[in-house]
């Protein structure tokens, strides 16, 4: 198959559930198939290349070592497939006596999807799942990992689409994910980690960019934490569909209960990565107060926006030397009032290396323009005491109620970072003595003006003009959900 093929024929084992359950649910259900389907063919694959070996010794083709993961007997795919009656509960059987087989790696990672709730699925509608996925061989001579891995990403992205305002959970817009990436520039052997995982995309890809590079990828150390079951399983497939099998990604909710630790304080990784949830306002403030891992080390953000408590935990999650980080946010965590006294100190600490300024609509299903801070514990001398500054809100492409960067867009962004210089109307380097007697902001505009590439400032009209597409786009954004909730 094509890549094409690949990806229409996976993502067709959605029209099995339309009208079954919700689109956003669908997710649950096709991932956990997908990877049992995959688990099956590569051992039935491992099986007959060690039986062809051993002339034909059956008892030798079934040994452990001859196996990425193990499928008890029973617990087959073929097993299931000529189940006629209770096949959810088959189903449900066989993937935890994989996951059982497999504890070291495969614990949990077919999620806690409702198999056996007949209302939601029949027999009929389960069987109908299984022989589409049956039509075709998924092992690793049929469908290599990095074909099967871009097609699993497709279904995400698809899922992401169909998700609504669930979608920014678990997937972050993967060309600002490249851009992060690059940015990061994460080295072979260097410990990486993501305190809100999702899906995993920004931990996957810092492997594909050494892949891509030619260096040894798989010596990178991979570290996720993300509080959602299905989601941080979402992520462990994703991982193993593209081949990395190298990572600790587990699910806990990361403020309250930081999964990854030495000697009772937090592990310290060369690169963070994050695209936190962003302004929210259920979380123990009261405990981070007197927070036993030393995060509040700025200080305590305010109850309804914990957006410094994961700014916070990042620092501290960093090596002391080595450390770099780069987070996704919205404009706001750069100059909000409330958070001035936290701000005032990591820039005092001469922390914050970059901060770049992205258009709008790269948040998943928010018309919200989007920003990057970047950290580094230990500045080179020649970028001490001075903070980069990039204007590339219009380095974007704007489709229907989604942007991307396109690779020109991410090319004159890195490029600018690399140099780490004056641009006119793009980029700034500014002294942290001048953003500290501006009140600690880091609001871009107040060190560079909102100019295009001719330098000419931006007509007002034209402003007036893209704030009314804006509005009217959320209007009618705000009417399909009241008709939705009806």
């Amino acid at each position: 198959m094509t890549q094409q093929q690949l990806e229409r024929y996976l993502w067709g084992a959605a029209t099995y559930l339309r009208g079954h359950i919700d689109a956003g649910d669908y997710k649950q259900y096709i991932f956990p198939l997908l990877f049992y389907k995959r688990i099956c063919d590569v051992y039935d694959e491992e099986f007959q290349r060690a039986l062809d070996e051993s002339d034909g010794d059956l008892e030798y083709a079934a040994f452990a070592e001859h196996h990425h993961f193990q499928v008890p007997p029973g617990a087959h795919w073929q097993h299931v497939r000529e189940t006629t009656t209770n096949v959810g509960l088959a189903l449900q059987d066989a993937m935890r006596a994989i996951e059982k087989a497999n504890p070291d790696t495969l614990f949990g990672i077919f999620g806690d999807a409702s198999w056996t709730n007949k209302d939601r699925l029949s027999d009929e509608t389960l069987l109908n799942l299984m022989e589409h996925y049956s039509q075709h061989t998924l092992d690793l001579k049929s469908v290599p990992d990095d074909q099967l891995g871009n097609a699993y990403e497709y279904l995400i992205k698809q899922f992401a689409d169909d998700s609504g305002h669930t979608a920014a959970e678990f997937y972050t817009n993967r060309t600002v994910v490249k851009l992060m990436t690059m940015l990061m520039d994460p080295q072979p052997g260097e410990s990486v980690y993501d305190p809100t995982c999702g899906s995993g995309g920004l931990l996957l890809n810092c492997a594909l960019h050494l892949k891509t590079e030619g260096k040894e990828y798989r010596t990178l150390r991979l570290y996720g934490q993300e509080i959602n079951l299905l989601t941080s399983a979402i992520a462990r497939m994703n991982m193993f569909l593209h081949g990395i099998e190298e990572f600790h990604v587990v699910r806990g909710d990361t403020l309250s209960y930081p999964a990854f630790l030495e000697n009772d304080a937090l592990m310290q990784f060369d690169v963070v990565l994050a695209n936190p949830p962003y302004s929210i306002k259920s979380w123990n403030r009261s405990t981070f107060e007197k927070d036993p891992f030393g995060r509040n080390l700025w200080g305590t953000p305010p109850q309804g926006c914990a957006d410094y408590a994961f700014q916070q935990h990042i620092q501290q999650s960093l090596h002391p030397e080595r450390g770099r980080s780069i987070a996704l946010w919205p404009h706001g965590i750069l100059f909000r009032d409330a958070e001035e006294g936290m701000r005032r100190r990591m820039i005092e600490e001469d922390r914050v290396e970059c901060v770049i300024g992205l258009g709008p609509n790269l948040f998943y299903n928010s018309p919200m323009e989007a920003c990057l801070l970047m950290t580094r514990n230990q500045k080179p001398p020649e970028k001490q005491g001075k903070i980069l500054f990039i204007n590339a809100v219009k380095e974007v492409r704007q489709e229907k109620n989604m942007a991307y960067l396109d690779l020109h867009h991410i090319t004159r962004i890195y490029e600018a970072y690399r140099a780490f210089e004056d641009q006119d109307g793009f980029c700034k380097v500014v002294d942290t003595g001048e953003v500290l007697s501006n009140g600690a902001s880091l609001n871009i505009s107040l060190y560079l003006s909102n100019v295009d590439r001719t330098g000419e400032a931006t007509p007002f009209e034209e402003v007036l003009e893209n704030w009314e597409n804006a509005s009217a786009d959320l209007k009618r954004s705000m009417e399909s959900l009241f008709e939705i909730l009806k």
